[in-house]
C-alpha cells in the first residue's frame, strides 16, 4: 500500500477505509450496505484484503472478511 493509493480515494471510499480499520477486521455481511459499493475499490486498490475463515468451529462453513492492510 503506497501513500499514493490514500491520497487517491474518493470520500466515501476513505469512510470505509477508516470503518474497517477501526474495526480491525469485520464480516463483510456487517458492513453497511450504504458503503458497500465502495468496497471493490479498495480491493482494487489494495488497501483492504478479503479472507474467509470459520466462524464457528463445529462447522466446515467458512464466512468472509475484511481488513485495513
Amino acid at each position: 500500500m503506497g501513500a499514493n493509493g490514500l491520497k487517491d480515494m474518493s470520500p466515501s471510499e476513505r469512510q470505509l477505509y477508516e470503518y474497517i480499520k477501526r474495526a480491525e477486521e469485520i464480516m463483510v455481511s456487517n458492513i453497511p450496505s450504504r458503503m458497500m459499493g465502495t468496497l471493490p475499490h479498495l480491493i482494487r486498490k489494495g488497501l483492504v484484503e478479503v479472507y474467509k475463515k470459520q466462524t464457528v468451529p463445529w462447522s466446515s462453513k467458512k464466512k468472509k472478511f475484511v481488513r485495513a492492510r
